[in-house]
């Protein structure tokens, strides 16, 4: 049985909340005693979200949200506040991989569609709900970069070099935020396996596999277990800081 890390009465925005790693972030959430709050993009999925995590009583508030444009989170952002009044958690996580092919061959409008999705959405996530955190003195933060963002994977250069900027971003405003109760952190998972397999070729999924000491894809609980607690009030040290979950790939 999973610990129970205490975030009783905590309000969780989950982006990308709707599936795949975001929806299990938020289900750990949920069992530690969080309000959600998810944005995606897909509402029907958000529908069935709020269906299979809103039984006995439980609030699960849904915002359709497109992380690539500031005006939609700016929308989602008011949304949110409206609901219940404050956010005290913000986990970016909405991304996607983007085509696997070389950067000689990689096109530009896919190009520009990653970076708007995986580094400008995290941007703007924090740059709508900061305000809310720096005001009430008091904030988690969690930004879901990858193992990709350390390493550089090939035939992903879009995908590596957003989540590089994620992790930049996460010190910057770690940085910034350090002198309140608000850590900014960041994890750098190795691939699970998820619907974004499905944007993948095969070719790249062995070779992700292949690169991982474990031997096996990092589980979405696994994910979870860790953000669960960067998210907690126990968490009230570190920011700024990036946390492996890559099965010993990358050790530093």
């Amino acid at each position: 049985m999973a610990n129970r890390i205490d975030l009783e009465g905590k309000i969780a925005v989950v982006t990308g909340g709707a599936q795949g790693i975001g929806y299990a972030i938020a289900q750990r959430l949920q069992d530690s005693g969080a309000k959600l709050i998810l944005w995606d993009r897909e509402e029907s999925l958000l529908e069935e979200a709020r269906r299979t995590l809103g039984p006995e009583g439980q609030v699960v508030e849904i915002v359709t949200c497109d992380v690539a444009e500031w005006e939609s989170v700016e929308r989602a952002a008011k949304q949110s506040l409206e609901a219940f009044g404050r956010v005290d958690i913000l986990v970016n996580n909405a991304g996607i991989s983007g085509p696997n092919t070389t950067v000689a061959d990689y096109p530009v409008e896919e190009w520009r569609r990653v970076i708007d999705i995986d580094l400008s959405g995290v941007f703007y996530g924090c740059k709508a709900l900061v305000p809310t955190m720096l005001a009430q003195n008091y904030g988690r933060i969690v930004n879901v970069a990858s193992i990709a963002g350390k390493e550089g994977n090939p035939n992903a250069a879009a995908y590596s070099s957003a989540k590089a900027g994620v992790i930049a971003l996460t010190k910057s405003l770690g940085k910034e935020l350090a002198g309140q109760d608000i850590s900014v952190n960041c994890i750098t998972p190795a691939a699970a396996r998820t619907r974004i397999f499905d944007q993948m070729t095969q070719t790249h999924i062995d070779y992700m596999l292949s690169k991982i000491p474990r031997g096996r894809f990092v589980l979405v609980e696994e994910i979870a277990a860790m953000v669960a607690f960067l998210v907690s009030a126990e968490n009230s040290f570190t920011t700024g800081a990036v946390f492996d979950l890559s099965g010993g790939r990358a050790t530093y």
